[in-house]
């Protein structure tokens, strides 16, 4: 009905900022882990990543709110013309319809709904990540994870994506109708409230709908993300020494 453009709808928003997302993400995580070791040389925990990585969540809500509603809203824009609803074609002009209509409560719509999902997601996406990175340093080059290469790399990666799905995405499915629905909520409990209006209208498997696309897609998001990530920071720390 739309073309191959329609399997590409909302993808302004997350591309324009994901760059933002991304950066604040890794900051926070790294700040997070320096915090409960003292220094950046003591190599932390598992639990003190997986704290590092919740934290980490949480701060990342405030860039990742915005950017997920309004891609979100963009995707459901099915057939929009022809039913006689408003169309937008980007960003942009969603958010300012959004501001527009509902003040600054348009764009924090479901922001608590992301930091719920957040914080296990972010916390199992570093733990997967790092559990798979430091198995292969042990099987690979006796315990020395800066030697790895990028295969196992991208590999520790996608486990860490993989995990970020299995550990949220309940949590994902809420935020997402959430934001998808006709104004944004007044009141705060209204997550556990649109949980229940899920298991009531679709049951359990009402959770997981779409969850396997979305665990197939993080294998090379996650893969490629980790894998850059550790290069680049190896390539700074070897320039900087």
């Amino acid at each position: 009905n739309e073309g191959v453009l329609g399997l590409y709808k909302g993808m302004a928003s997350p591309l324009v900022g994901i760059a933002a997302v991304n950066s604040l993400l890794f900051w926070a995580y790294s700040y997070g882990k320096s915090l409960q070791t003292g220094s950046p040389n003591i190599t932390p925990t598992m639990g003190q990543i997986a704290l590092a990585g919740a934290g980490a969540g949480v701060v990342n809500s405030v860039l990742a709110s915005p950017v997920e509603l309004l891609k979100v809203r963009l995707q459901v824009q099915y057939n929009a013309a022809a039913r006689g609803a408003e169309v937008f074609r980007g960003p942009v002009p969603l958010a300012r319809h959004l501001v527009q209509q509902f003040g600054a409560r348009g764009i924090a719509w479901g922001f608590w709904a992301t930091v719920a999902r957040e914080i296990p997601a972010y916390a199992a996406f570093y733990s997967g990540f790092e559990f798979a990175k430091r198995r292969f340093a042990d099987l690979l080059t006796d315990g020395d994870a800066s030697k790895l290469s990028p295969l196992p790399l991208m590999l520790s990666g996608s486990l860490g994506g993989v995990s970020y799905w299995v550990a949220c995405y309940p949590l994902d499915v809420i935020k997402s109708r959430v934001q998808n629905g006709s104004a944004p909520p007044r009141r705060m409990g209204y997550i556990a409230e649109t949980a229940k209006n899920i298991m009531a209208e679709q049951g359990v498997k009402g959770f997981f709908r779409g969850f396997s696309p979305s665990v197939i897609r993080s294998i090379p998001a996650a893969g490629v993300t980790f894998a850059t990530y550790e290069l680049v920071m190896r390539a700074l720390n070897n320039n900087l020494m």
